[in-house]
């Protein structure tokens, strides 16, 4: 039964996931989903799933029953009244099933449906961690570590060595000098580590659609780069014109005010990386958001100088993602094309027009693998 049960739990998820998979692009737009999100898993809302039921037979072929009536009765209260508020309808309702899925199922998902490559990392950027392994044996340790088999069979061979073993009457005593414990080594073994930085303006003209596309965004990325990295850092920068780093709850959650200079998000990041995160060790991944806006071409000049001599040549992806807002001039984004063009490979840009297109904004900065 146990297993007819797993079976059908097995199908049930692929026709889930098939289901996810067909409106990818709706889910991946939705923001409501982040709010449900637990620490390793996400609750989905999917629609039009027949969940399976007892269905009443619909031949007229009688029954056995018992009290008063005629057939065609209703078993209880008025047909014409209901317990329900508002106007009766001829349509049947929309119901949703909440089905939870691990991030890393999302992650494999997202990759299969966007054909996004497995990350080749930077170089020879990895680092050294410790990992501890039960493989020793030991004479002394604590009693949870006990190793009962161990140490049963150094008692046997005592008392078989002493003569004192009856097979008759088989009775194991262990004594101090016969307990064995488990016990650990410790190996040293290599672990690709990555760190995200998220930049976003929160500007005057960065409403809160602008923001929540960011969010949306930001969520689905590192969803993907959690999945194929065993160690990620995230840290945060907003600004306007002035730059600093802050938590991922104040990131979402700032309001918006003032004017914009975006290099000084550029030199936040910039002194962090030089500072945290050496070259060799770390794949280091960028990702910018923002209207376009910035307060004069001296200061995008000043972005530049910094792309080009402080974060380019250290990182594996610089991504910029321009969300399209009704207060934004949107020109940051001409003035990257103009000044690199396709001579950077790890700087990626990204129109973002609205929701729908976060989906081909994330194949853009995904897509390469880097």
């Amino acid at each position: 039964m146990s297993q007819k049960i797993d079976q059908d739990h097995a199908r049930f998820k692929q026709i889930v996931k098939g289901r996810i998979k067909s409106d990818l692009r709706k889910y991946i737009s939705r923001g409501d989903m982040i709010g449900k999100q637990g620490k390793d898993k996400v609750s989905i809302p999917v629609h039009s799933i027949d969940m399976p039921r007892f269905r009443y037979n619909l031949k007229d072929s009688g029954g056995v029953g018992q009290g008063e009536g005629e057939v065609g009765d209703s078993l209880g209260g008025d047909p014409q009244k209901g317990d329900g508020q508002g106007q009766a309808g001829d349509q049947p309702g929309q119901h949703s099933l909440e089905v939870e899925f691990s991030l890393e199922d999302l992650a494999k998902i997202i990759g299969e449906e966007l054909e996004l490559p497995n990350i080749k990392p930077r170089g020879t950027r990895t680092i050294k961690a410790p990992k501890d392994k039960y493989n020793a044996i030991r004479h002394t340790g604590p009693e949870s570590l006990r190793h009962f088999k161990r140490t049963y069979r150094e008692a046997l061979k005592r008392q078989i060595t002493m003569g004192t073993y009856d097979k008759n009457c088989p009775v194991i005593v262990p004594i101090k000098e016969d307990k064995r414990f488990r016990s650990w080594k410790e190996s040293v073994i290599p672990q690709t580590n990555a760190v995200i930085i998220y930049i976003m303006d929160v500007s005057g003209s960065m409403g809160e659609e602008q923001k929540l596309m960011v969010r949306i965004e930001s969520f689905w990325i590192d969803t993907w780069l959690r999945y194929q990295y065993d160690g990620i850092e995230s840290r945060y920068i907003i600004h306007d014109t002035k730059a600093r780093e802050v938590d991922q709850d104040t990131f979402y959650r700032t309001k918006e005010s003032g004017g914009t200079m975006i290099s000084s998000a550029y030199a936040v990041a910039a002194d962090i990386v030089e500072k945290e995160y050496p070259v060799d060790e770390w794949n280091i991944y960028i990702f910018q958001f923002s209207d376009g806006d910035n307060w004069s071409r001296e200061d995008t000049n000043r972005c530049f100088s910094i792309l080009t001599e402080r974060l380019l040549p250290k990182i594996n992806l610089f991504g910029y993602g321009q969300v399209k807002s009704p207060y934004g001039s949107g020109q940051f984004i001409h003035d990257l094309e103009e000044a690199y063009g396709t001579k950077e490979e790890n700087l990626i840009l990204s129109n973002i027009p609205d929701r729908d297109a976060i989906m081909d904004s994330i194949r853009d900065f995904l897509g390469k693998g880097k």
